[in-house]
């Protein structure tokens, strides 16, 4: 859901950006390592839309003024990495697995997304949080 927010010609972006803007520190959240997925998918985006480090940067900023940052310890990242080998999950899923780790963690009431089927592995307790915005 964050990509869409920072490209205001994407599909989702008004529809994201409302979500953003209306999330309050206090109460809403992200998993730490989205920064990374952020910073690293808008710097490798194709044509017109490539961002430099720089100006990502600025954009994560933002998410850090909004959201709190929920991080896993080393065992909870390795017991997420182990439950979703076991699960079949493999390549990029693995990073929303860790995101639907950090929601339980941080009992989060809902989690919004755009790529609500790669959340559905992740059982009941996450399928049952999953929004689009």
């Amino acid at each position: 859901m964050l990509i869409p927010v920072f490209i205001e010609d994407h599909e989702h972006h008004e529809r994201s950006l409302k979500a953003f803007v209306d999330t309050d520190k206090k109460r809403d959240c992200c998993a730490a390592h989205s920064l990374a997925e952020v910073y690293s998918t808008m710097t490798r985006l194709p044509g017109r839309h490539r961002l430099s480090g720089e100006q990502v940067l600025l954009f994560l900023e933002n998410i850090r003024e909004r959201l709190t940052l929920i991080t896993l310890t080393g065992d909870e990242y390795h017991a997420t990495i182990k439950d979703a080998a076991e699960a079949g999950v493999i390549g990029g899923t693995i990073y929303d697995a860790l995101i639907a780790r950090c929601a339980l963690k941080a009992k989060a009431e809902a989690v919004y997304t755009w790529n609500t089927r790669h959340f559905q592995r992740f059982g009941a307790e996450i399928v049952k949080r999953l929004r689009t915005p």
